[in-house]
């Protein structure tokens, strides 16, 4: 999951040719881009953290039923975060907005390390996530306030290489703590660093320069009917009877469905129009990009399945783990290049190898290996092929999105690929406590419940990235060839 919510917007700024790195590192510009790329690397980081950790968490205070939500909650508070930064930015100001960011996120950070039951945890996972959603979309906003239009491009690719800074950081400083059963202090390691770049943000981001005479519009009931989809699933997923995970998932796609028909008239809007059909280029491009998204949730629970199945210690399983991650980095880069002579291809590869990723998951995951290379490593290559495929598919895929909105709707466009992305891994991790919980990871718990949830996990969510294939056809003809 983590990955998921780098390289949202395009690598560089349409018909401006980047200035240099010295420019951008050096100077008054340098401390900016400290300031907004110290901010969503703490985002970033702390997402691998919370992911490596959270096996040791439930061993030490329970809640193996929450698993899943621990994610589910810090996400639904970042969709609300990334939706009311424009109205934080215009009521506080960079500098008070970048601060007031850091303080919720270290303040969630602290509830999160002292937790002594989940639902403590829950409660510092949604203030964290309610400040990480802040700290992302403020990099992005901030950006051009802050620095001169020929290093935007630059800027944004440092932003989007934080993502490949984490999966080395995170990984490491959860395991090492969970190793030696100091999860808390992994939690805590985080809080100096926030305090840090808040003074660096507080020293150097000016204090106005955003419009406050311009309106900001916040779609409320389509924000409400969002995170009502999302609980609405995680609340199924811990009943013991199908019926009422049959009853979550029905509300959430009714509720999915109104906001469908409310977003279309809506004076503050989620999406630019039509974006619910599928007949149009946005609906299927925002299809697809949800599809990916979804194909990477079982992600939550692979340093548990790896450390109970394959016999994977904690610093281990989440390095492992961030394989995923790894594959979707080192195939935007790819992609990057190959994109001009193939774009079409790559839509549609991308998918293909995401299905192939999780077919080898539910082959050699819930085997209990106990730590046999010659079942690891093809779970390995699962992992790697899931994030490569959507690596590989995701700049053609906001090229066409930016491509195919309308010239008055190209910030709603932008605004809505975060959006379509977070939500995704919301409901879809939502979806895979769902999965996990009925296939037996909490009851009855043990090897016998980690391969039956590794099982089900694997295949109920690659049927993501095969309906994606089929949409990613559908792509290539209604967009006309583009990116």
């Amino acid at each position: 999951m983590q990955s998921s919510i780098e390289e949202t917007t395009p690598a560089g700024i349409a018909g401006h040719a980047p200035a240099g790195w010295g420019e951008l590192l050096s100077g008054k510009n340098g401390l900016y881009a400290l300031a907004l790329a110290g901010g969503v690397t703490l985002h970033a980081v702390n997402m691998y953290i919370a992911t490596t950790v959270m096996p040791s968490v439930v061993q030490d205070i329970g809640g193996m039923d929450f698993y899943a939500w621990a994610t589910t909650l810090f996400v639904v508070a970042s969709i609300l975060g990334a939706a009311l930064t424009a109205r934080l930015l215009k009521s506080a100001g960079p500098r008070g907005a970048y601060v007031v960011a850091t303080l919720l996120f270290a303040a969630g950070t602290l509830i999160s390390s002292l937790a002594i039951n989940m639902p403590v945890m829950l409660a510092g996972r949604s203030v964290q996530g309610l400040g990480g959603g802040f700290l992302y979309a403020l990099a992005y906003g901030l950006t051009r306030v802050v620095l001169p239009e020929r290093l935007w491009g630059r800027a944004i690719g440092l932003i989007s290489a934080m993502f490949g800074v984490a999966t080395l950081i995170g990984p490491a400083i959860g395991g090492i703590f969970a190793e030696y059963g100091a999860w808390r202090a992994a939690f805590w390691s985080l809080l100096p660093v926030s305090g840090l770049f808040a003074a660096v943000a507080f020293a150097t981001l000016p204090r106005s320069s955003w419009d406050r005479n311009e309106r900001v519009s916040i779609p409320v009931l389509q924000l409400i009917l969002l995170t009502g989809a999302v609980l609405a699933v995680s609340a199924g997923s811990l009943s013991q009877e199908t019926l009422w995970k049959v009853v979550g998932l029905g509300a959430a796609i009714f509720m999915i469905a109104i906001i469908a028909v409310v977003d279309r008239d809506a004076k503050a809007r989620l999406l630019p129009r039509r974006s619910f059909s599928l007949s149009t280029p946005l609906g299927a491009l925002y299809l697809t990009i949800a599809l990916l998204m979804l194909s990477m949730q079982p992600e939550i629970y692979v340093p548990y399945l790896l450390q109970h199945l394959h016999g994977q210690s904690p610093l281990w399983a989440g390095y492992l783990a961030a394989l995923m991650a790894i594959g979707w980095t080192v195939a935007s880069f790819l992609s990057s290049r190959w994109q001009e002579k193939g774009g079409d291809r790559l839509v549609v590869a991308g998918p293909v190898l995401a299905l192939a990723g999780l077919v080898l998951l539910a082959i050699f995951l819930p085997i209990h290996g106990n730590g046999n290379w010659s079942l690891l490593a093809p779970v390995c290559l699962g992992l790697i092929l899931i994030g490569f495929g959507i690596g590989l598919a995701w700049p053609s895929l906001v090229t066409r999105v930016y491509q195919s909105a309308p010239p008055t709707e190209q910030d709603l466009a932008a605004g809505g690929m975060t959006t379509v992305q977070l939500f995704a891994i919301a409901f879809g991790t939502a979806c895979a406590g769902m999965v996990a919980n009925f296939a037996g990871i909490a009851v009855p718990g043990g090897v016998e419940g980690a391969a039956n949830a590794s099982l089900w996990l694997s295949v109920i969510f690659a049927l993501a990235p095969a309906i994606a294939v089929a949409v990613a056809f559908k792509v290539i003809r209604i967009t006309g060839g583009k990116g």
